[in-house]
């Protein structure tokens, strides 16, 4: 992780997170108070991590993070007072936000911050490939409508128009979606 973003109205909890988050081996932090200084700032800037230390200046925190989680990328920490934990847990954790109680023990947070980071990576690897696999199935679907059309127009069995695909994309020395592409544009056309 490179960049976090921690919204705090009181200066001792921005300092604290910020040394906080030095130590987890984040070094770019920016600092807001309030929640529509952190909107404004999260259309600008992608964030690895944002740490919501609640309740702000112009609103609680957990519809900040709740929209955060939604819309961004980033991991969200949300520190609430530890009467509420659990009734504010119970609103964003659907979510992915992770709430954490004060007061703060500072070996809990460090460690929460490192399952953020964890699990964000992880996250962002299960996306990639997540879309990797829409494209190759995209890709595979396109290939079985030039079958069907090999198989229609041309009479050919599906081993047949399989081989013709593969056959062409080698002598032509292009991929198979390509040569799929081509049979469409001729035969739908």
């Amino acid at each position: 992780m490179s960049c976090a973003l921690i919204v705090s109205t009181s200066e001792k909890g921005k300092s604290f997170f910020v040394d906080l988050i030095k130590t987890v081996g984040i070094s770019n932090t920016v600092t807001v108070g309030n929640g529509s200084e952190a909107r404004r700032i999260l259309n600008r800037t992608d964030f690895d991590l944002v740490v919501i230390n609640a309740p702000l200046s112009d609103e609680f925190g957990h519809e900040l993070s709740i929209s955060i989680s939604k819309n961004y990328n980033a991991g969200v920490l949300l520190v609430v007072k530890n009467d509420i934990a659990d009734a504010v847990s119970s609103k964003v954790e659907d979510y992915g936000v992770f709430v954490i109680e004060k007061p703060l023990n500072r070996q809990f947070v460090y460690k929460s911050i490192k399952y953020i980071c964890v699990s964000r990576k992880k996250f962002l690897g299960l996306q990639s490939e997540n879309e990797r696999l829409k494209v190759k199935i995209s890709e595979i679907r396109l290939i079985d409508r030039a079958k069907c059309i090999l198989i229609q127009y041309l009479n050919m069995s599906e081993p047949q128009a399989h081989r013709y695909i593969e056959k062409q994309a080698m002598d032509l020395r292009v991929t198979k979606k390509e040569i799929a592409e081509n049979i469409l544009k001729t035969y739908e056309m």
